[in-house]
């Protein structure tokens, strides 16, 4: 999934340290794949998964930390830049707790946006991760959120959103071309555990979402 959406500094990283509420953050939960692929599929249990109270930096650092470990084929691109947060994550596969959680985490940008025009989160499904044209009839599920709610729509024009998400595609790419490397020169017979550190540069995710918190 992925999505760019306005907001300040202050606003990132109070977004960052908020913990996100149940699945009533999203107007519509059950309604998620309307009108587009899997049009006829109804999500009614999906998000019976979901934990409340996990904030965005346990969530996003858990995943980031499994995958310089190995531990994950998923990967994640999550920056505040140019104003905005920027998004784009890759789950192998249709796990539903990690993608409902993330869904919920971007809808949960609402009251931290420093824009009042809606902004749009798209999920879909492509292997090889690259975005397809905004008028691919393959897209799953189209999250629209405001400053009060968030809804999945059933139709949108998603030309400006997937132009405006090339930039962070291309840092996706950047990232994954780093792991290849990485692998290439991995030695099995040093009996070591295959360990990048690129999930953790700074080009692919914001130091603040790997920062522990101090006391209260």
């Amino acid at each position: 999934m992925a999505a760019r959406i306005p907001m300040s500094r202050e606003g990132f990283e109070a977004w960052l340290g908020t913990p996100i509420p149940g699945p009533s953050r999203i107007a519509n939960p059950a309604d998620m794949f309307d009108g587009w692929f899997w049009n006829s599929r109804h999500a009614d249990t999906e998000w019976d998964s979901v934990d409340a109270g996990l904030t965005p930096r346990e969530f996003f650092s858990g995943g980031i930390e499994e995958s310089c470990s190995g531990e994950s084929a998923d990967g994640f691109v999550l920056l505040h830049r140019g104003g905005a947060l920027e998004a784009y994550l890759f789950h192998f596969g249709y796990a539903e707790w990690n993608v409902h959680t993330a869904l919920l985490m971007l809808a949960a940008t609402g009251e931290f946006k420093s824009e009042p025009v809606e902004d749009t989160v798209l999920f879909w499904a492509e292997t090889g991760g690259n975005l397809w044209p905004a008028d691919a009839t393959g897209w799953l599920a189209v999250l629209s959120v405001g400053k009060s709610e968030a809804r999945f729509v059933a139709a949108r024009d998603l030309t400006s959103t997937v132009a405006g998400l090339r930039p962070v595609e291309s840092r996706f790419f950047e990232m994954i071309e780093r792991l290849s490397e990485d692998a290439e020169s991995y030695d099995p017979a040093s009996g070591r555990a295959l360990r990048t550190d690129t999930p953790r540069d700074p080009a692919f995710v914001d130091p603040s979402v790997l920062e522990q918190p101090g006391p209260r």
